[in-house]
């Protein structure tokens, strides 16, 4: 049975184990943390077909600066000397165009499309329990010039084939009976869903070790063993363990370790916060985007989530409370009957988005060595897409044409 190693033990990396395992491999994962200290367990948990625009596009550079200088802010670059930086910003500012968002959309579409489908099905199997549900997603908006804003994407996403409806602040006041919702309007994306992502883990976590994969959390890989074009085996701690195929998918660490195999790969970490408020009065029905907060409400069971903000910030996982600060401040401007306090620092949770600079993923075969596939550089989206590359992974490792084109995914792209 061939061996397959996986670094990252994320939802990246367990959606690829879950596929590999199917597909018959032998499978060991690798994470220098507990598997519950990843990105993916504070996630927001949407599932958002719906976000089919990448990050890079025309005027986030502008919007970015403008957001900088205030403390509260939900976007903060921290100043630090780093060329790794300074080439991510820069392949950032000249993918912000019309001509990548065109191209970008149908391949974050069929991505998005894939990963509600096989998610689907995972919540249709008897192992996993992950809270699955198909409300859709609302964008709120405050504001003439969001309501403008929206109403544009709205129309790219319906000339695309994801549904987007325009609603007017009572429409949206309709689909939440229980909250009061103080908007202009919004818009809703009924093909959107949401799931609560540290019960996915777990489960998933459990369903891996009842099927044989090995998963080795605490283990730090420091090494690699190579021969000719070909990595044989990976290095953790004391132990090198042989493998006849490797996937990197450790999220914003992952450069690093490709710095250990003699290759660059532009991607920041993005930190993004979030914090639980048990059994909310009033609660709400539908998962939100706070626009003009950037921050986003998530109903999980009878709890509700916030989340929010993106730190450039290397790896640093450091909770800065003026960051929480600015998403409690913002939560009773859409929900003015919602007392939200602002929690302990050992309440907030950090995660560090591995965001690439074009604000698409990084799904592919290594161009230095045959038996490598990337699949990090998500962004906010690695929960929502996590099926999709575990099943693109397995594509490719299993060498079958894959599910969808994984073209605009190459992970050489910018070599």
């Amino acid at each position: 049975m061939k061996q397959v190693g996986i670094i990252g033990g994320g939802i990246i990396g367990l959606c690829s184990a879950y596929y590999l395992r199917q597909a018959g491999y032998a499978v060991t994962v690798f994470d220098r943390n507990p598997l519950t200290d990843g990105c993916s367990f504070g996630n927001a948990g949407m599932i958002v077909p719906s976000h089919i625009i990448p990050l890079a596009q025309p005027g986030m550079v502008a919007k970015g600066m403008r957001m900088l200088m205030k403390s509260t802010s939900p976007f903060y670059i921290k100043p630090r000397l780093s060329t790794d930086l300074l080439r991510w910003g820069w392949l950032f500012y000249r993918h912000s165009t019309p001509e990548h968002v065109e191209r970008s959309i149908p391949a974050l579409r069929d991505i998005s499309l894939l990963s509600r489908r096989l998610y689907q099905e995972l919540a249709q199997t008897g192992g996993l329990s992950f809270g699955w549900k198909e409300d859709g997603l609302l964008i709120l908006y405050k504001t003439a010039s969001a309501e403008h804003e929206m109403a544009g994407e709205a129309e790219v996403a319906n000339r695309s084939g994801i549904e987007a409806r325009v609603l007017s602040g009572p429409q949206v006041q309709a689909l939440e009976p229980d909250a009061r919702v103080e908007v202009r309007g919004a818009v809703y994306y009924p093909g959107d869903a949401h799931l609560i992502p540290d019960q996915l883990i777990r489960s998933l976590t459990a369903v891996l070790k009842a099927q044989g994969v090995t998963l080795l959390e605490g283990r730090e890989v420091t090494g690699f063993g190579v021969q000719g074009g070909r990595i044989t085996s990976v290095r953790a701690g004391a132990d090198d363990l042989p493998v006849d195929a490797l996937v990197v998918a450790a999220g914003a660490w992952s450069p690093l370790l490709m710095r250990l195999l003699g290759t660059s790969l532009p991607l920041q970490g993005g930190k993004g916060y979030s914090f639980m408020v048990r059994e909310p009065k009033p609660q709400i029905r539908v998962p939100a985007i706070l626009l003009e907060a950037r921050a986003t409400a998530t109903p999980m069971g009878p709890d509700l989530r916030f989340a929010g903000t993106l730190e450039v910030a290397g790896t640093d996982l450091t909770v800065n409370l003026n960051r929480v600060r600015g998403i409690v401040n913002s939560i009773r401007n859409y929900y003015p009957d919602m007392t939200v306090s602002l929690p302990d620092v050992k309440q907030v949770w950090s995660g560090l988005r591995p965001c690439s600079p074009d604000g698409l993923p990084y799904i592919g075969t290594s161009g230095r060595y045959e038996n490598l596939v990337l699949a990090t550089g998500h962004g906010m989206m690695g929960v929502s897409l996590g099926p999709a590359t575990g099943r693109l992974v397995t594509d490719l490792i299993d060498e079958r044409p894959p599910s969808m084109d994984v073209g605009p995914f190459d992970p050489g792209r910018f070599s």
